[in-house]
């Protein structure tokens, strides 16, 4: 991701970026899988640092077996890219709230 001037982040910053990063991520996915159809949705935001802050993605899901033809790995990777791109979002919101 490039850098684009992000202030130091609090804890409560931090806390509410790994929120909204979740959320990108599960509602992506039920929005391809119906609930009922998912055994497992584990979604995992780790944020190191505050500035820079890095954050990992980890979004596992395994479906039922009654959706053997879907393609669980592309479900991940457009999952990890809605919550990137949510993060980057927030980023940059809150870039145009300390340059005020």
């Amino acid at each position: 991701m490039e850098e684009i001037g992000i202030p130091e982040l609090t804890s409560e910053q931090v806390k509410e970026l790994c929120e909204i990063a979740e959320k990108a991520a599960r509602k992506h996915i039920l929005s391809k899988i119906p609930s009922n159809r998912i055994s497992t949705l584990d979604i995992t935001i780790d944020t190191e640092g505050t500035k820079p802050v890095t954050v990992n993605v980890d979004v596992e899901v395994t479906l039922s077996p009654l959706m053997k033809n879907h393609d669980v790995k592309r479900l991940v990777n457009e999952a990890t890219e809605e919550a990137f791109a949510s993060i980057e979002r927030y980023l940059r919101a809150l870039t145009c709230k300390s340059t005020k």
